[in-house]
């Protein structure tokens, strides 16, 4: 790369820095360093000042542009449309911990939306939501049991108000998919606090919480506070989530699994475990690892020890 540095003051070189963030929307410490030669640690003092100064976000290895703290939704054809190939990463692992005739909440949102696409076939569900496009996409499917919420119907087709949370308190639930549009150590974040108070009464009558997002949320945070990241049971994001991110959640108790671009094939595993009575079942399911199938089965049986995990292997592998 072309000498940008040579004889630079630090002040100068941090104006370069934020200059190429915002013709990039992305800058990597590495190649940073490169540009401007001086030592990748000096690139991070750099990044660290900038951040305490809200000129940026950093990530793993770089950075990319400051978010602020309250963020509208995409509009609805954006959140409601094909799904980026993560969201569907997210969405296919995610379906794979539920079980038949499970009662579940399913919300708004994009990678909410995509786990309609990759639920089960003809597996009798209960599914309650507060999106009209949710209940809309799920009216067909004669297997499913669909409810709506009440309450007043806002501009995007979602109801989040106090008849809603007042309307959901009725249920309880085997399993709820949370999403927001910031997921952290810090906690679930959302755009309003109308829309926090509801998703706080769904994790209140949730007997397990799942947590969904793509890279794109996780590191985020937002202006309205739904939870805790100790109110989930697993988060499930794609494997180009921020590492660093990731460990200080997991550092908390969370199970945290990456969908590591496995979105069209995926693997399958029989697990081998035994309950406390010492009866052996066996099981087969689809994750992204060993590991995260033995997760699986620990998620919806916290009485058994799991024995064995092995691969199914596919023709060809």
């Amino acid at each position: 790369m072309v000498n940008e540095g040579a004889g630079m003051f630090a002040e100068e070189r941090r104006e370069k820095i934020l200059a190429l963030l915002h013709q990039q929307k992305r800058v990597l410490a590495k190649e940073l360093a490169e540009t401007f030669q001086v030592s990748i640690d000096s690139i991070r003092r750099d990044l660290s000042m900038m951040e305490e100064q809200g000129l940026l976000q950093k990530t793993h290895g770089g950075a990319i542009p400051a978010m602020k703290v309250r963020q509208s939704p995409p509009p609805p054809e954006q959140r409601y449309g094909v799904g980026s190939p993560e969201a569907h990463a997210v969405a296919k692992l995610a379906v794979s911990y539920i079980r038949d005739k499970d009662t579940i909440f399913i919300g708004s949102g994009s990678t909410a939306y995509a786990l309609l696409k990759h639920l089960p076939d003809h597996m009798p569900l209960t599914i309650v939501t507060n999106c009209m496009r949710v209940a809309d996409e799920l009216r067909g499917r004669e297997w499913i049991d669909t409810y709506f919420v009440g309450g007043l119907v806002k501009a995007s087709g979602n109801i989040t108000d106090v008849l809603a949370i007042e309307f959901i308190r009725q249920f309880k639930f085997d399993m709820s998919f949370i999403t927001g549009g910031g997921i952290s150590d810090e906690g679930i974040f959302v755009a309003t606090p109308e829309v926090a108070a509801f998703a706080r009464a769904v994790s209140s009558i949730s007997r397990r919480c799942i947590g969904i997002a793509t890279h794109h949320a996780v590191g985020q945070d937002g202006f309205a506070k739904a939870g805790q990241i100790e109110d989930l049971d697993v988060l499930i994001t794609d494997d180009q989530a921020d590492q660093e991110v990731i460990e200080r959640i997991r550092l908390l108790g969370v199970k945290v699994i990456t969908a590591q671009g496995i979105e069209s094939e995926g693997l399958e595993f029989t697990v081998e475990f035994q309950d406390l009575n010492g009866v052996v079942y066996y099981e087969n399911v689809w994750a992204a690892s060993a590991a995260d199938a033995q997760t699986q089965i620990q998620f919806r049986r916290s009485d058994v020890r799991v024995r064995a995990v092995t691969q199914i292997m596919k023709e060809g592998q």
